[in-house]
């Protein structure tokens, strides 16, 4: 009979290194969240647990190391926990819907600038091709005084969507199932909108990415923007242009190697001061337009 005592620590020491094995690059952090899923605990409460030598119950540490599994194959953690933090967001995320990443939390701040500062009672603004809804209900959460539309067409996505919509319990907010490409989109908004904003797909058909949890899980129409990576970035600019009223802001995030494609995309469809802009590790992730 095994009467071995499993402990909080002993699991996490176990997850994290089984996790190291398999390249999962924050195998600590990833540990503590599975554990912290299973137990309903914080990671601090995790840690404390760790500190504590605390027992894991049996079926604790069963769930906890089938869990690990998955993430060993380098399913995302989001997934498995079929949440993702965003901002002040809390957002279900799954097969079929783009998880949302902590950098697009950055590119998020322009638009939520831009709305603020606006003169408007009720600026609006439009987050083409929404996903999870994350940039649009950060927008609505954020500026409770904004009309925000988040427009998405996938229909693997759409469900994920219309929970968290549903969930934020922003009454500004409002999803619009529709194609950002589509020259009648949003038409009675024609010069009306304070701010567009899009995290579209941007990686070049044969760029696949390297990480295993991107390539293998995130979907294909989320990520993939044509042979140089910008065909969504010429239609959302075209309908930005349309929809936006003069001097309105536009905020695209993008790879880190696109901007200056970008902005001279921008410039010669008539936007004016485009700037790219870094995130945090200093890598440039948005570009920034005025409507003439």
């Amino acid at each position: 009979m095994n009467t071995t005592r499993v402990t909080i620590r002993g699991l996490l020491d176990e997850v994290t290194q089984q996790l190291s094995a398999a390249g999962v690059p924050t195998p600590g952090i990833d540990a503590a969240l599975l554990i912290g899923f299973v137990t309903d605990a914080s990671r601090g409460r995790v840690q404390a647990m760790a500190l504590a030598d605390a027992p894991a119950e049996e079926s604790v540490a069963s769930r906890v190391r089938e869990l690990a599994a998955r993430r060993a194959a380098r399913e995302p953690l989001q997934h498995i926990t079929g949440s993702a933090a965003f901002r002040s967001l809390e957002l279900a995320v799954g097969p079929g819907v783009f998880v949302p990443r902590p950098e697009t939390e950055h590119v998020a701040q322009f638009a939520i600038d831009a709305l603020r500062q606006a003169a408007s009672p009720e600026p609006i603004a439009v987050d083409l091709g929404t996903g999870s809804g994350a940039i649009a209900l950060s927008l609505a959460v954020e500026v409770p005084h904004a009309r925000v539309l988040g427009v998405e067409k996938s229909a693997e996505a759409l469900p994920w969507t219309r929970r968290n919509f549903a969930a934020s319990g922003a009454a500004n907010a409002t999803l619009v199932e529709g194609d950002l490409a589509d020259p009648a989109l949003l038409a009675e908004l024609d010069g009306r909108v304070d701010v567009v904003i899009s995290n579209p797909p941007y990686v070049p058909t044969d760029a696949i990415p390297r990480d295993p949890e991107v390539r293998l899980f995130d979907p294909a129409m989320a990520l993939y923007g044509g042979p140089d990576g910008l065909d969504l970035v010429r239609a959302l600019s075209r309908t930005a242009l349309r929809l936006a009223h003069p001097g309105a802001l536009l905020v695209i995030e993008h790879g880190e190697l696109q901007g200056e494609a970008i902005r001279s995309l921008l410039a010669a469809d008539g936007w004016r001061a485009a700037s790219t802009h870094p995130d945090l590790t200093g890598r440039d992730r948005a570009t920034t337009a005025l409507r003439p």
